[in-house]
């Protein structure tokens, strides 16, 4: 997979984050994945088409960096995952695909986005409908770990 499809997403989480939740992430190493398993414990999914390619993109929190975020961004501190939580997931999925659809739209890439799926529990799976690799990107906090996973043919 190519830089230019990953950095956007990366660089939009970066900035939703910082602007919507007062959090700065500390990104790590991207990594290939190979299995459906999420890396946390609250996942937003979006699917991606458009005339050059597809994919999907998820972002993955652990409960106490979604928790965090959900008091920073909404002023609610709730003690577990709940409805609300999973509301936020998916409006943060949306805002970091909308960044990134905006940066790869000034280099020649469209795409148009599904409404995003959220899915929640200790040991869900994630499920890239499309036939490519997935690159994994961690982002360590205070709070927890952020993952953002890609998936383009």
């Amino acid at each position: 997979m190519r830089a230019e499809f990953v950095n956007p997403f990366l660089a939009s989480m970066l900035e939703v984050m910082s602007t919507m939740a007062r959090l700065d992430l500390t990104p790590g190493k991207p990594q290939r994945k190979t299995d459906e398993r999420a890396l946390g414990d609250v996942s937003g999914l979006i699917g991606m088409i458009g005339p050059q390619t597809r994919g999907s993109m998820s972002v993955t929190f652990q409960k106490g960096l979604a928790l965090e975020a959900m008091r920073r961004m909404l002023g609610e501190a709730p003690a577990e995952i709940n409805e609300e939580v999973t509301d936020m997931v998916g409006e943060i999925t949306n805002m970091v695909t909308g960044g990134a659809k905006r940066r790869l739209a000034e280099k020649g890439f469209d795409f148009e986005m599904a409404t995003p799926m959220v899915v929640a529990g200790t040991d869900h799976s994630i499920s890239h409908h499309a036939q490519g690799p997935r690159i994994v990107m961690p982002f360590e906090s205070p709070f927890g770990r952020a993952v953002i996973e890609i998936c383009f043919e």
